[in-house]
């Protein structure tokens, strides 16, 4: 307990004006006309907000104190605070902890805290308020419960070799608020945080954690994380399993992680707005991540995109654009090595919204990217595949090489004359009936069976011919097969 007669002038002048809550600022004259010494122990701090001060029945007594420093550890562990804490541009000298404490709002502005603060574990019935304040020490928010906001606007923390936001299973009634020049160096941690408020970080500057990340939210649940306006991370945005019922915004940020810029595997939301100011400095990775809603612009993706097992319900473009297919089969070659269900999710996309020539054109690529992951015998049959039908996605392909070999056959065939089989029997010759008599290997036009050439030169023609044929048809049978069992 604190003793009245023990105050300073600037002590007493808080206590008086606790009871209802009057406002102190400790930069402007006192009554008597001078400025009293702006130094308050925070054991007078302590005393008022246990509620050990008088104060008259109806009045709602809080602290409201600006302009002075605060000498000691306001150490407030545990304490049930029944009245508001409001600091104003003062001077924290001492540690702050509301460690497991329960409390009102407690809002420090344009304060300098010398240590941090550590309100895990603590109930806060109202908001917490650290606008434009300085932290030379790590803020703990871990298993917190706050029933209002977390306001970090324009803030500045500084953790050595920690966290500077640890805040990870803190339960939020609303949202946090850290934009507008927000900056954490040691980067924000926040797994299995629930913001139904929403995660805002427009404008924020987050450097990282020795361990590379800066932001760390993985299995969060937010409705909103907005992320842009000139978001800036210095390294890895790691949303990990996050659970975002509303949207996912980097519009106009930087992401500048070293090995991985963003980590959205098994992510959930029902938007991602992926429009950075640069594209990413490192890897994006979406892996088993499920979008409603992706959108995206030229330039927006690094050179590696992980997209194995990404999932998602519409894309910017409507399809119908051969420019924007080449554009969309170049992200999904930018996952190392081969993936397939990459192309199927794309394909099935464009079957979606009613462009099959898109899907086709998408199952094509896929196809021949597939390539580069065979054995050389099955690398060489994926090129006659590719030549003849396109895969059985192009079948119109073995029209077209049907009819040039017939029209070289018929060349070569009808410049000599052959040798019947029997003379004087079977039907009259006709080199393009005899053309596609070799070319067709099913059914017999006659012709093959009833001449024959002595010339060697035309012999190996009629040859290769037969082998052509039968050549497209397999082709024309495996191709088609495989289309009609995608469908």
């Amino acid at each position: 307990m604190v003793a009245y007669e023990e105050l300073s002038t600037a002590e007493r002048l808080v206590w008086d004006a606790f009871p209802e809550g009057h406002p102190v600022d400790l930069r402007l004259p006192g009554p008597d006309g001078d400025v009293p010494e702006p130094v308050v122990r925070a054991s007078v701090l302590k005393t008022l907000l246990l509620g050990e001060g008088d104060r008259p029945p109806g009045a709602v007594p809080a602290v409201r104190l600006s302009g002075a420093r605060i000498t000691g550890p306001l150490d407030l562990s545990g304490a049930e605070l029944t009245h508001a804490l409001r600091l104003e541009d003062c001077r924290l000298d001492g540690e702050f902890s509301l460690y497991g404490a329960a409390t009102r709002t407690v809002s420090l502005v344009k304060c300098t805290l010398a240590g941090g603060i550590d309100a895990s574990m603590a109930r806060v019935e109202g908001r917490l308020e650290l606008k434009r304040s300085r932290l030379a020490g790590a803020l703990l928010l871990r298993n917190a419960r706050i029933s209002g906001e977390l306001f970090l606007d324009r803030a500045e923390i500084t953790a050595e070799g920690g966290w500077a936001l640890d805040a990870g299973g803190l339960d939020m009634g609303g949202g946090l608020w850290a934009c507008k020049g927000f900056t954490a160096h040691g980067g924000v941690c926040l797994p299995g945080a629930t913001l139904p408020g929403g995660l805002f970080l427009s404008g924020a500057r987050l450097y990282p954690h020795p361990s590379g990340t800066a932001l760390r939210a993985e299995n969060a649940t937010a409705s909103n994380l907005v992320l842009s306006d000139g978001f800036t991370a210095h390294g890895t945005v790691d949303l990990r399993g996050a659970q975002v019922s509303g949207s996912v915004t980097f519009e106009g940020a930087v992401l500048k992680g070293a090995d991985t810029a963003l980590d959205g595997s098994r992510m959930r939301a029902a938007a991602l707005d992926f429009t950075p100011a640069e594209p990413p400095s490192a890897a994006v990775d979406l892996r088993d991540a499920r979008i409603e809603a992706l959108r995206d612009r030229p330039g927006s993706w690094p050179t590696t995109v992980l997209l194995q097992g990404l999932v998602y319900g519409s894309l910017p473009s409507g399809g119908g654009d051969r420019r924007e297919v080449g554009r969309r089969v170049e992200w999904i070659r930018r996952e190392p090595g081969y993936a397939p269900q990459p192309y199927e999710q794309l394909a099935a996309w464009y079957r979606k919204v009613g462009h099959d020539d898109d899907a086709r054109r998408v199952l094509l690529f896929k196809q021949r990217h597939r390539r580069c992951a065979m054995n050389p015998a099955a690398r060489l049959w994926s090129h006659v595949l590719d030549v003849t039908v396109g895969f059985g996605y192009r079948p119109w392909l073995a029209g077209v090489w049907l009819a040039a070999l017939t029209a070289l056959g018929t060349a070569v065939f009808g410049s000599r004359t052959p040798t019947p089989v029997q003379s004087g029997q079977g039907p009259r010759f006709s080199a393009l009936v005899y053309s596609l008599d070799l070319l067709v290997p099913i059914g017999n036009l006659g012709q093959r069976s009833a001449w024959y050439w002595t010339a060697p030169a035309v012999q190996w023609v009629a040859y290769a011919l037969i082998a052509a044929g039968w050549l497209l048809t397999t082709a024309a049978v495996a191709g088609v097969t495989r289309t009609l069992s995608k469908n």
